[in-house]
């Protein structure tokens, strides 16, 4: 597997255990804490966590000598987005029939946004063909991708059409270009054999750093397969398997995990309680304070 990133690590984190539930504000010292033990210094992690809030992923909060970070509502869009084939029961079959194609129009000095742009399109299985033209499999559901980005594309900047392949212009030369089959499939083989049976590469303290890890490369590996039909691969295409292993794998570390990540909200929440507790006890009383405006 390719190393995993802080960024793709955190997505996993809040799209696993945040972006469903509401446990409120997560602590630095948690995300820290948890991306440790996937071997991600904190220094990295800090730096990331800027970056995520600098691109609206994420809101910084302080309450007394703690940083917390909770999603905004982009964040929130995004992550929901990607739940839909995180969770899907085929996420490596097309969505439909035929291709989609689409071009597009970034001035240069968008460039934040041109990327945010090229990496939903990659999310969404597109590949660039050829100059100003990315093709995907299938009907992809265009607006709602781009649904985190409708507030800042200006109008028109978007173009999409579906296509189907015309008897005597065969499209397997262009998939072949637009995408490395072989190095899907070495992805695939990669993923089975990390988690299949895990060994040194998926060791953590923790089953929640565990299962971050776990769904940050099956990110890593939904966003490097673009659900290309299945007459494009031979016979022995191994996606399936990483289904089964991912699915075995992930219901294996649920609840330990969540029992893990509840356990810190719950630290988080007492100890919310006990500054409270201790305000309260070094704040003057009304009747004190009376008798002593008396005296």
């Amino acid at each position: 597997m390719r190393s995993r990133q802080p960024k793709q690590l955190l997505l996993a984190f809040f799209g696993e255990h945040v972006v469903d539930d509401d446990p409120g504000p997560i602590r630095a010292s948690v995300l820290i804490g948890v991306l440790d033990g996937a071997g991600v210094a904190a220094p990295a992690t800090r730096a990331t966590l800027d970056r995520l809030v600098q691109t609206g992923i994420l809101a910084r909060n302080r309450s007394g000598r703690e940083i917390l970070f909770s999603l905004t509502g982009h964040g929130t869009a995004v992550l929901r987005e990607a739940t839909a084939r995180v969770r899907g029961p085929h996420p490596f079959d097309p969505q439909g029939t035929g291709w989609t194609l689409v071009t597009f129009t970034i001035p240069e000095d968008q460039r934040t946004l041109r990327h945010r742009l090229r990496s939903t399109l990659t999310w969404e299985g597109f590949a660039p063909l050829r100059d100003g033209l990315w093709l995907a499999p299938g009907e992809v559901d265009l607006a709602s991708a781009l649904e985190p980005l409708r507030e800042d594309l200006p109008p028109n900047t978007v173009v999409g059409f579906h296509a189907r392949e015309l008897p005597s212009f065969p499209i397997a030369d262009s998939v072949r270009a637009a995408w490395d089959i072989e190095a899907i499939r070495r992805e695939h083989l990669a993923f089975i054999e990390a988690w299949e049976d895990p060994g040194p590469a998926t060791r953590a303290p923790s089953a929640l750093t565990l299962r971050t890890m776990l769904v940050a490369d099956w990110l890593a590996l939904l966003r490097t397969d673009p659900r290309l039909p299945r007459e494009f691969m031979d016979a022995r295409w191994p996606a399936e398997r990483s289904v089964e292993v991912y699915r075995r794998t992930h219901e294996r570390l649920a609840a330990p995990s969540a029992a893990e990540f509840a356990e810190l909200v719950a630290d988080r929440a007492a100890a919310n309680r006990r500054t409270v507790a201790a305000a309260r006890s070094f704040a003057p009383s009304p009747t004190r304070s009376a008798a002593a405006r008396r005296r």
